[in-house]
């Protein structure tokens, strides 16, 4: 596959900005977090594997609706309805997938992403020569739970308690609220300052956001806080690895629960590492992910159930 910049037509007719970087003849396709963030975490992946030993061809893009990808109009009830669904972007994944003729690659996500990893090789799972799922459980229940506690260890009572407050009258947009989901941020998304990932104006995506997360990372109001995953689990066959930072957002209590019940996981923590990981400690993130590639090419990586 050749480097650089692609734009694919969907058959719906949209268009996606997909990028390659790196040679080899091992494939990574990679999928951002959100729903409506976007490639950029995984910029320098082939470099950062290279840095490990690894020849690597990276390929990411940008979903439907997020950054250099087309951005339908969500404001359309019927465009909503058809195109802001797990079946869609799970579709669009093996459209894309097709368009590029990858076979037998390795699949990571971030978040979101990592989502998407999870239904992926549940269903497409023949396509893969492993899975890597990247802070996200399966159990959104959890993930409350988790991001609850977070908020206990750098807030005082006060400002969680008018979060809460902020929360249930919808005033999101409050300056003081959202000083509080900046500290939040920096402590549990984004631990790296200042982050590499912030920009200057909206950069497109914050409608599928709004759909399935709500207003920030600490609030689930869409419809992810419907989604859970467990009983399907057992349905990945793939060498898998789950990849946690120290200090995420996710829950590495219910990251142990998926290693037992994914036939052939390990689970891999970063230290020092909030959400976005591979950006707050990138050595040890990609030496993770360059070890788990590296074995399952050489046929030796097993899962770990303890």
């Amino acid at each position: 596959m050749k480097t650089g910049t692609k734009i694919i037509t969907l058959d719906n007719g949209y268009h996606l900005w997909t990028n390659t970087q790196g040679q080899g003849d091992i494939h990574l396709l990679a999928l951002h977090g959100g729903p409506g963030g976007n490639h950029e975490y995984w910029e320098d992946t082939a470099d950062q594997l290279k840095a490990q030993g690894l020849n690597v061809q990276v390929t990411m893009y940008d979903q439907l609706g997020s950054l250099y990808s087309d951005q339908p109009d969500y404001q359309d009830p019927a465009i909503a309805k058809k195109y802001l669904t797990y079946d869609y972007f799970l579709d669009e994944l093996e459209e894309v997938r097709t368009k590029l003729g990858l076979d037998q690659f390795y699949l990571i996500g971030q978040s979101w992403g990592g989502l998407m990893v999870q239904e992926y090789a549940a269903k497409y799972g023949q396509h893969l020569k492993g899975a890597i799922i990247s802070s996200m459980i399966d159990e959104i229940t959890d993930y409350v739970k988790a991001v609850n506690r977070r908020r206990q260890e750098v807030l005082p009572q006060t400002e969680i308690d008018f979060m809460r407050q902020c929360e249930s009258a919808n005033d999101y947009d409050n300056e003081r609220y959202q000083a509080d989901v900046h500290i939040l941020n920096i402590n549990f998304v984004d631990r790296k300052q200042p982050s590499k990932l912030y920009h200057l104006k909206d950069i497109g995506g914050t409608a599928v956001y709004h759909v399935f997360q709500g207003d920030n990372e600490f609030v689930i109001t869409g419809k992810l806080k419907d989604w859970h995953f467990r009983n399907q689990l057992k349905h990945i066959k793939v060498p898998t690895l789950l990849t946690f930072g120290e200090y995420d957002t996710m829950p590495l209590a219910t990251a142990k629960i998926m290693q037992h019940e994914i036939p052939n996981a390990q689970l891999v923590v970063t230290p020092d590492g909030g959400h976005h990981h591979m950006v707050d400690n990138p050595a040890v993130y990609y030496r993770h992910l360059a070890d788990f590639i590296k074995q399952v090419e050489a046929g030796t990586f097993k899962g770990a159930k303890d």
